[in-house]
């Protein structure tokens, strides 16, 4: 009889954990009321941080837990009225598009400040406004090498941060955890002697202070995010009037939720935690140069160019945040004075095939054509081969 029990009991057990291990693929698209894809937008699940961010023409996926399932589908991007969905109408219905509506906001109606006074108070809000007890960022950052306008090589690291917010000159520590690559077609191999996540934060404006020196501020329009009025600033620098920096500053408690700088065109989007708190969401950006190509490499390449540019294009997607330090772990390789090519680690399909990956964007699936048909490898073999 006893022995029934127990076996009763494992059963229940059995079928309590595998319904918390179930997880729900839950796709679709956000667009406007023009049906335009809606890019770098958030989705995320009520309750938690759990989340992603739409691709640039707005589709996204997301793996979630069945036991979410009576949370809410949360939509939101500067400029559009958040938009909240119970997960299960969303799941139940065959309607894969969300729109959003445009939020106008006319900022003439509210009284405005002198721009360089929204800096100030922007950054003075820095403390209360974002994530800054010490949290961990899981961060996909991937980059493309390019040579002549045509991809050749792409990297993909799988990143764990300890970060401290955009207060912050920079993470406290960092490691790489996971790593797949392509096959290395570039001929020129134009290297970094650094990884280059450090760039991501030691170009940062805000975190290297640069903004509040050096730059004559203007408002440039209004937005809205979250509900909530944003000013946009723009500053330009007074040695270089093609140099800028625009903020989105909220009227409510002057948090930053954007950054774009012409330095490389980088953007950095903040979204809310689930305490109201701003972190870093996503990052572009993208290096070029130009080199001197030789009579071999102009008939490899075929151009008849002296110079060619060869260009980096950065993209950083935070895929989950952590700020109970119990549950942090920092299992993985520090960074060391080398390009990020450059790092080895053994190569795991089971977790890039379990990674919540946001949609292929219209760039990625144009760059890997172009990786596909060099040798006419697929990426997934040159995944294999190359690690």
């Amino acid at each position: 009889m006893k022995l029934k029990v127990l076996l009763w009991m494992l059963c229940c057990f059995a079928s309590v954990v595998s319904a918390q291990n179930t997880k729900l693929k839950i796709a679709g698209k956000v667009v406007d009321e023009t049906d335009f894809g809606v890019a770098f937008t958030s989705v995320t699940i009520s309750s938690s941080y759990l989340g992603t961010v739409c691709n640039d023409e707005g589709e996204f996926t997301l793996l979630v837990p069945q036991t979410h399932i009576k949370d809410s589908l949360v939509v939101s991007t500067i400029g559009f009225k958040t938009v909240k969905i119970p997960l299960k109408d969303y799941v139940n219905s065959n309607q894969q598009k969300i729109v959003l509506t445009e939020d106008v906001v006319s900022l003439d109606e509210v009284k405005i400040l002198a721009p360089e006074k929204y800096v100030d108070l922007a950054r003075k809000a820095i403390k209360k406004n974002t994530l800054r007890k010490t949290h961990q960022l899981h961060i996909l950052y991937r980059r493309f090498s390019t040579e002549d306008h045509i991809a050749r090589f792409l990297v993909e690291h799988y990143i764990k941060a300890l970060d401290r917010g955009i207060g912050s000159r920079g993470f406290d520590e960092t490691v790489v955890s996971e790593i797949r690559k392509s096959g290395d077609y570039r001929f020129l191999k134009k290297k970094q002697n650094f990884h280059a996540i450090d760039v991501m934060n030691n170009r940062h404006p805000v975190r290297t202070q640069e903004y509040r020196y050096g730059y004559e501020w203007k408002k440039t329009g209004g937005t809205t995010y979250d509900g909530e009025d944003v000013i946009i600033l723009e500053g330009r620098s007074e040695n270089n009037k093609n140099k800028f920096i625009r903020l989105y500053v909220g009227l409510d408690n002057y948090g930053i939720y954007k950054v774009e700088m012409s330095d490389l065109d980088a953007v950095y989007i903040y979204k809310k935690h689930p305490n109201g708190k701003l972190f870093l969401s996503y990052h572009n950006r993208e290096f070029k140069s130009w080199i001197d190509v030789s009579e071999a490499q102009k008939r490899i390449l075929k151009t008849n160019k002296n110079k060619i540019e060869v260009s980096y294009r950065h993209e950083a997607m935070v895929l989950d945040v952590i700020t109970d330090r119990k549950k942090m772990d920092m299992n993985g390789v520090g960074l060391d004075n080398k390009d990020m090519g450059d790092y080895n680690l053994p190569y795991h399909p089971k977790f890039w095939k379990e990674l919540n990956l946001p949609p292929a964007s219209a760039f990625y699936k144009k760059s890997v054509k172009g990786l596909e048909s060099i040798y006419g490898v697929p990426l997934q073999d040159q995944f294999e081969y190359a690690n």
